[in-house]
């Protein structure tokens, strides 16, 4: 954003802070205008034809937009995802304590992914690991929705979940 001195069109169409407009001037004349009121003279809309200037207090306005940008950075949730990884050949007790985190982690509001690594032989068998990534989906069923169903990516098959929308 161009001000004040830096502007150097030839012809421009100045508007107030009113959003009154004071026609198609000089920039000479325009910077003079704005020195008058103790304003600046900024370039709002560089590609019009001509370009467009308003006569504003440039401090302030800055101000008020990084006001404004810190109030949408507040309002902004991230959420966050965390990561339980299952084997192939996982015995029921291990299963049960993973699918027990995933559901902490899914009250308080996190997304998961769940991943199986295919080791060694069992790229032969990969199919074998589309089943217990559904009993998972099953035992998460109450705090959470598959979001992406199980896909194969390389030596990996994941799936992720997302909480239950509490309305």
């Amino acid at each position: 954003m161009q001000i004040n001195e830096e502007i150097n069109d030839k012809e421009l169409r100045v508007v107030t802070d009113d959003g009154e407009q004071l026609g198609i001037m000089s920039a000479k004349e325009a910077l003079k205008i704005a020195e008058e009121r103790d304003l600046d003279l900024v370039k709002i809309a560089p590609g019009a034809k001509p370009p467009v200037c308003k006569i504003m207090d440039y401090g302030k306005y800055r101000f008020e937009q990084s006001k404004r940008e810190k109030e949408a950075k507040k309002n902004q949730r991230v959420i966050e995802t965390k990561e339980i990884q299952l084997s192939l050949n996982i015995d029921s007790h291990d299963f049960n304590t993973k699918a027990n985190h995933a559901k902490k982690f899914l009250e308080s509001g996190k997304k998961v992914k769940v991943v199986i690594r295919f080791k060694g032989r069992e790229m032969a068998h990969k199919e074998y690991g589309y089943e217990p990534m559904e009993r998972f989906a099953e035992a998460c069923q109450e705090v959470g929705n598959v979001e992406k169903p199980a896909k194969l990516e390389g030596r990996n098959m994941m799936m992720f979940l997302a909480p239950k929308s509490s309305k």
